[in-house]
């Protein structure tokens, strides 16, 4: 086999290479993958050096990724690739709640907790409560729907990131809906926060001028059978980076009025301290077809 100067000829018998692949689905990524690589490295005329560079960053992705850290996921969502992927097939019936990325500090599963039950394991945060229904696209409730819930706490960090300072599962809570779909708890205002920046990926942001800040937000994975689960966030309106998040997540669907309620007789039912911010809203899923 010989190779030309622009190295159209290796091109062409690596995509030949894959012709045989049984599987039609990965046969089309990885052609498609390898056509683009390839086209990026002559485009830009990549250098030895340059692509050893490249090399030893992807190593060091991996080499940073831990039972509790994925930094490869935070690569895809600081490149817009995570939002790019959800956007792609994230359409959802008129009316559905839409969904925005996972991020990196999901766990397989969160605590299980009553209705009402106060996620903020460490206190001192502002007292919210955050409450809503589960209820399909046509309006009919969810009952028995699962609400999986994780955020930061009011100094915008996860639990996983201060062992030994937050318990473990601080921020977290996989809640089922009563009988009308309804879920509601209790936690604290979380805060904006910068996304790691000790690993590979800071290392990208700093190289590229970009900050590295998410704007306050409370994670949520839905789910009721029959229906399509849906991972969302909800966003502190009014809060700093809505128009720059370093994840590129926010849609303006998503932004939730955390209102401050001073309400003696709510805050009782709730189990709060009067005043307090409420955070009110439906979890819209779309039947599954």
């Amino acid at each position: 086999m010989t190779t030309d100067a622009t190295g159209t000829d290796v091109t062409e018998q690596a995509l030949a290479s894959l012709r045989t692949t049984a599987d039609p689905r990965l046969r089309e990524l990885l052609t498609a993958l390898v056509r683009h690589l390839h086209d990026f490295a002559r485009e830009t005329r990549l250098t030895q050096e340059e692509w050893e560079r490249a090399i030893g960053f992807l190593t060091a992705t991996g080499q940073a990724c831990t039972d509790t850290r994925q930094e490869f996921i935070l690569l895809s969502d600081v490149l817009g690739l995570s939002m790019l992927v959800e956007t792609l097939h994230g359409h959802r019936a008129p009316g559905a709640t839409e969904s925005t990325v996972l991020g990196p500090f999901h766990l397989t599963e969160s605590p299980v907790r009553e209705l009402g039950a106060d996620i903020d394991l460490v206190g001192g945060g502002e007292p919210c409560v955050v409450s809503g229904r589960v209820r399909s696209a046509d309006g009919t409730p969810l009952p028995g729907a699962r609400v999986d819930v994780w955020q930061a706490d009011d100094k915008g960090f996860y639990d996983v990131q201060q062992p030994g300072v937050q318990p473990s599962g601080n921020g977290r809570g996989l809640f089922t809906a009563d009988a009308e779909g309804r879920f509601w708890f209790r936690t604290c205002v979380p805060a904006a926060y910068p996304i790691p920046t000790d690993g590979p990926v800071g290392g990208l942001l700093r190289a590229t001028g970009r900050h590295p800040y998410r704007p306050a937000h409370i994670h949520f994975i839905a789910t009721a059978d029959g229906h399509t689960p849906v991972t969302t966030h909800i966003f502190v309106a009014g809060g700093d980076y809505l128009d720059s998040d370093a994840v590129f997540a926010v849609k303006q669907s998503l932004v939730q009025d955390f209102a401050e309620t001073d309400d003696p007789a709510l805050a009782r039912e709730f189990g709060v301290p009067n005043p307090f911010r409420h955070a009110d809203f439906d979890l819209v899923l779309e039947r599954t077809a």
